[in-house]
């Protein structure tokens, strides 16, 4: 025997793989001990393999005989004894020339028992972050996504091909500041997770809120190879807190809003009276000037402290079923009346069978009204549109107002309902009209959206639930 004999036969004697030689018809020639011991299977006798590899690997040795291929790979389970079988790779080789009898063939059975756990448990986080809800997303140590599951595609808006390769702070929405990322940053690059809340926006530029989970994952020297972003969905839970807080500012000033009017408004009374005597008397002119300059003032507080006593106290209106496209036409009768519409556009589509709902037709003609003329200021001079549109929802009517003008800033849009918060100019606008117009429309049961875009315009969404009306 040469070196290289010996060589080869004591890395055959010691390979912890199990080796077995076997001729065409798959009969044991010879087997090294790890492999004999376990399969039980003295040097000098004659066993098959066939009863230890299954079908896979009678196929896999038919086909390398058929085609005289040199090599070939299976993965099958692999049976040493009736109580020792394990998930294998097999490996078969040809060892002698095709022509060659007998034909021999290496066949190295590698145990891939802990390999197949890591594969197993992989598929099984797979399935989980693919089916799961909850957005979920994977970095490398740079912060670059690597991947996206679908809910996070869907609360992005953004293709997982748009994703991948990119920095999460895609989705910034600008409302967190620098000192707020860097904070994370310090915190997960050290192997700490952070758990917090994060605005982003959409693709869309809509916003959308998530309480989130970051955390780092580790390789075995606990080096930092990566984070892992596990979210979850609160934008709705988010809308719910604002129109509680809206409620109970509302209600708050509601109380408030009596007791002013109660205590202003008999004094105001008085103050009325004598500008009025005064101005009938006196034939100064420069008195009589300033006079009326006092008597617009009056009218104005007047104005407010008649919307604040018709939004605190209870309606005294009937309730009763309403055609709200009636509603919607006689405010555009009025709105389309005044001078400051003559260079507007009105186009109205009214869905033509709206069922009728439980409403004071008084009230929503003053929210219409309301929302229209603030659409009309919105537009200024100029050549522009109002758009007017109702449809049937599923469970409400909606009606759509749409104006082209400048638009609302984006630090106005949270005050836009707020009392006596208003963009125009002094003396040009109470800041009541959409407090009252909220409040109006709650009662009924709807809501009040708003989007905007500075420069673009406006749109006003009434919904008004449909409970209570005639086709129910």
């Amino acid at each position: 025997m040469t070196l290289a004999d010996a060589t080869f036969r004591k890395i055959f004697e010691l390979h912890s793989d199990a080796i077995i030689v076997i001729d065409g018809d798959g009969v044991v020639v010879e087997c090294n001990p790890a492999a004999c011991k376990r399969r039980k299977i003295p040097r000098t006798a004659v066993r098959t393999i066939r009863d230890a590899w299954g079908a896979s690997g009678d196929e896999l040795l038919a086909r390398m005989i058929a085609h005289d291929d040199t090599s070939g790979t299976i993965r099958t389970t692999f049976i040493f004894s009736p109580g020792d079988t394990i998930p294998a790779e097999l490996r078969i080789v040809r060892i002698t020339d095709p022509a060659e009898e007998p034909r021999l063939f290496l066949v190295t059975v590698k145990d891939i028992s802990e390999q197949r756990k890591i594969e197993l448990d992989l598929l099984r986080f797979s399935e989980v972050t693919l089916h799961t809800v909850n957005p979920i997303q994977i970095t490398d140590a740079n912060g670059k996504i690597i991947y996206v599951n679908p809910a996070y595609e869907r609360i992005s808006g953004y293709s997982k091909e748009e994703l991948i390769g990119r920095n999460p702070n895609l989705l910034k929405s600008g409302m967190h500041s620098r000192e707020f990322w860097e904070k994370i940053w310090t915190r997960i690059l050290s192997g700490e997770e952070w758990v917090g809340q994060l605005q982003n926006r959409r693709k869309d530029g809509s916003v959308f809120h998530s309480e989130v989970v970051i955390s780092p994952i580790l390789d075995e020297s606990a080096t930092v190879i990566g984070f892992v972003g596990a979210h979850r969905d609160i934008t709705e839970q988010k809308q719910l807190e604002k129109q509680l807080v809206r409620s109970q500012k509302m209600e708050t000033f509601g109380t408030l809003a009596a007791g002013i009017a109660h205590e202003v408004g008999n004094p105001l009374t008085s103050i009325s009276s004598i500008v009025q005597v005064i101005q009938r008397t006196t034939k100064d002119e420069f008195a009589r000037e300033k006079l009326e300059l006092v008597k617009n003032q009056i009218n104005r507080i007047t104005k407010i402290i008649r919307e604040l006593v018709d939004f605190s106290r209870p309606s005294a209106y009937e309730i009763k079923k309403t055609d709200v496209n009636n509603v919607m036409r006689d405010a555009l009768n009025i709105v389309q009346y005044g001078k400051k519409v003559q260079h507007i556009t009105f186009k109205v589509q009214l869905y033509d069978d709206l069922p009728h709902i439980a409403v004071v037709s008084d009230q929503l003609v003053q929210v219409f009204l309301n929302i229209l003329m603030n659409a009309v200021d919105a537009c200024g001079t100029g050549q522009h549109a109002i758009g007017v549109t109702s449809r049937l929802c599923d469970k409400s009517i909606e009606i759509v107002i749409r104006d082209d003008g400048r638009g609302i800033e984006k630090e106005d849009m949270e005050k836009i309902f707020d009392p006596f918060f208003t963009t125009k100019e002094v003396g040009k606008g109470t800041g009541l009209g959409l407090w009252v117009s909220l409040g109006i429309v709650k009662n009924f049961g709807g809501d009040i959206q708003v989007s905007s875009e500075v420069g673009l315009g406006t749109k006003f969404t009434i919904s008004l639930p449909l409970k209570g009306s005639l086709h129910e």
